[in-house]
């Protein structure tokens, strides 16, 4: 009986824990599992100030070159004069150095014998005396010969066409001051021309692109026109420099007809309103008849209505020397050049060439070339380059 009882409260007991652990179960699904605490928001993320970069200083345009610096080769051949300075008399040994100094440069024999006669003359008078007058009174004589700017001008001459392009007998034609600088009418309904010619190598079709590139940056509106249709790259070439430059270019086929090229451009220019034609010539020599005359007939085309040549510029190559003056001469005869363009002047250039074309043609040097840069190319200054030979 014991045992009954004893069995009894265990399934009681049992029975009870049961009914607990039920009803535990119950209150935990009802209720849910207990929530973790919400995690904190993230940050917002932090902006690192940082100092703002102030723009760059505006770059400065690169300085011309100067011929002192550039004219080293022909500056070095007039060194031997400085010892002339220091000297009290001038002897005969220095009229000697002096005679071979100029000769040596460049200047030549015409050239060089009457700036002599002059300073002796003037020796000979008591105006000089010592060796720091006579160089004095020479730098004063090629400054003097170097700004003579008179010759025929054949832009403004009428008489071309009838001549065909041959300068008119000095008694039927007006002097009149040509100038150093570019010349530019910019007449209304009239298209400015500028031809460029010269033989082959001189460097003409690169003088016509750095040309372009200054008038474009001087804010005039240039259309180049490729009139050398017999080297093959020279089409080429003028077409970089359009891009470079933001100009138009008007080019033909090659072995074309030239003075067609410049009759286009000239009238493309009129319709488009281009103040401006750069004509690039082929390059020839002096001395063949058929290709001077093919010069004049471009000259001629280029002169036509609406245009209206007004630089005929010779580009010469300065470490020709003598022979530079020489190709002036023949291309003056033939077409009436206004200026001389001088390339290549640094470098081994003994410079004595620019006196010699401006006193026996009377053509102004208007432009030379100090290097290989785009910027290299600068107008003539006659005080200038004597500084630089003479030091």
């Amino acid at each position: 009986m014991v045992a009954l009882w004893i069995v009894l409260a265990v399934v009681v007991v049992a029975a009870l824990a049961a009914t607990v652990l039920v009803f535990r179960r119950r209150g935990r699904v009802a209720g849910g599992e207990p929530t973790q605490p919400a995690a904190p928001p993230p940050a917002a993320p932090v902006t690192e100030e940082r100092p703002v970069a102030e723009a760059p200083a505006p770059v400065a345009a690169p300085a011309l070159p100067t011929m002192k610096d550039r004219l080293g080769r022909a500056r070095g051949l007039f060194s031997g004069l400085r010892a002339v300075r220091s000297r009290s008399a001038v002897e005969a040994a220095t009229w000697e150095e002096l005679e071979e100094t100029l000769l040596r440069a460049d200047v030549g024999v015409a050239t060089s014998g009457a700036l002599l006669a002059d300073l002796r003359r003037r020796a000979k008078a008591g105006e000089v005396t010592g060796g720091g007058q006579l160089l004095d009174a020479l730098r004063a004589d090629l400054v003097d010969l170097l700004e003579v700017e008179e010759r025929w001008d054949a832009a403004s001459d009428g008489e071309l066409s009838a001549t065909g392009g041959q300068v008119p007998p000095a008694d039927e034609e007006v002097v009149a001051p040509v100038g150093r600088s570019l010349r530019f009418d910019g007449r209304p309904g009239t298209v400015d021309v500028w031809l460029f010619v010269g033989v082959n190598g001189v460097g003409k079709t690169t003088t016509v692109g750095k040309v372009a590139r200054q008038q474009a940056a001087a804010g005039r509106s240039v259309l180049l026109a490729a009139a050398d249709t017999f080297r093959a790259a020279a089409g080429e070439q003028l077409a970089t420099w359009a891009e470079r430059t933001g100009c138009e270019i008007v080019r033909g086929a090659e072995g074309g007809d030239p003075s067609a090229i410049v009759f286009d451009a000239v009238q493309r220019a009129s319709a488009r309103g281009n103040d401006l034609v750069l004509a690039d010539t082929a390059g020839r020599l002096h001395t063949k008849v058929n290709l001077v005359e093919e010069l004049k007939k471009i000259r001629r085309v280029a002169d036509r209505d609406p245009g209206r040549v007004t630089e005929v510029l010779l580009v010469l190559d300065a470490t020709t020397g003598q022979n530079g003056l020489v190709q002036a001469r023949q291309f003056t005869e033939a077409v009436a050049v206004t200026g001389v363009v001088l390339t290549k002047l640094d470098g081994t250039a003994k410079g004595g060439v620019v006196i010699a074309v401006q006193r026996e043609l009377g053509l102004p040097v208007k432009l030379v070339g100090l290097g290989e840069g785009a910027d290299d190319l600068v107008p003539f200054d006659p005080a200038q380059f004597v500084d630089a030979l003479l030091g």
